[in-house]
């Protein structure tokens, strides 16, 4: 609990809790695995290409003429029904966070092994040569399809706890800085529209925008063959 709940059950001011806290060195809230009460422990591979992070995100479509964030809330509710999804299959790079995505329309063994290979594609073109592979339990990561993928270029295959996210944190991170950079950073008339902004800001976030973790550089500075230009 936070110190407001503290407070709260101990006719106390948050504040003053808070101090407490504080005096004591206990973990902030953001810090702690909610289910356990452990801190999480944050790491950072040595080189690129040790750990690579994969994950698959599902975003509602955009009707045509735009959602709720053009049309308002009410009319946007009543337009969305039957636009379907969309799936952002990624592999974030662990020790450079540098990212390749793709958007499908599923997340099938097939869809999610074919977008793999050619993310290996692109790792081994900027040097990198991928040793291990972390992903949640998904079916599609469990699959025959999926498994002798990795196998067959040398890959060790690594799996998230359930129920944990967290351990794939590099991705999920990833995750929620395109929802607030790319998927919601404006009113989009139509689900195409925010498709074709996706491969300049996926440029942008590789290769100029800078990242909390690499102390403001962007992934690139840590992948000395990556390309000028991404497709």
């Amino acid at each position: 609990m936070g110190p407001a709940r503290i407070a709260g059950l101990l006719r106390l001011v948050p504040s003053t809790v808070h101090r407490v806290l504080a005096r004591y060195n206990l973990a902030r809230l953001i810090h702690l695995d909610r289910a356990t009460g452990q801190v999480i422990r944050r790491y950072e591979r040595d080189r690129p290409g040790e750990l690579v992070h994969v994950d698959i995100k599902k975003l509602g479509n955009i009707p045509d003429g735009g959602g709720h964030k053009v049309l308002g809330r009410q009319a946007g509710r009543k337009k969305r029904s039957g636009t379907g999804y969309s799936y952002l299959h990624t592999a974030v790079d662990d020790h450079s966070r540098l990212a390749y995505s793709e958007i499908h329309a599923d997340e099938r063994k097939e869809t999610a092994t074919g977008f793999w290979q050619r993310a290996q594609a692109f790792f081994s073109q900027a040097g990198i040569t991928v040793e291990r592979v972390l992903t949640d339990n998904g079916s599609c990561y469990r699959s025959r399809d999926w498994r002798d993928a990795l196998a067959a270029a040398g890959i060790a295959h690594k799996r998230t706890r359930p129920y944990r996210p967290q351990t794939n944190g590099k991705v999920e991170r990833f995750n929620r800085t395109l929802l607030d950079e790319w998927a919601y950073a404006r009113p989009y008339r139509s689900e195409q529209e925010r498709r074709d902004a996706f491969p300049a800001w996926l440029h942008t976030y590789n290769h100029h925008r800078g990242h909390t973790a690499l102390k403001g550089q962007p992934p690139a500075s840590r992948v000395p063959n990556l390309t000028g230009q991404y497709t």
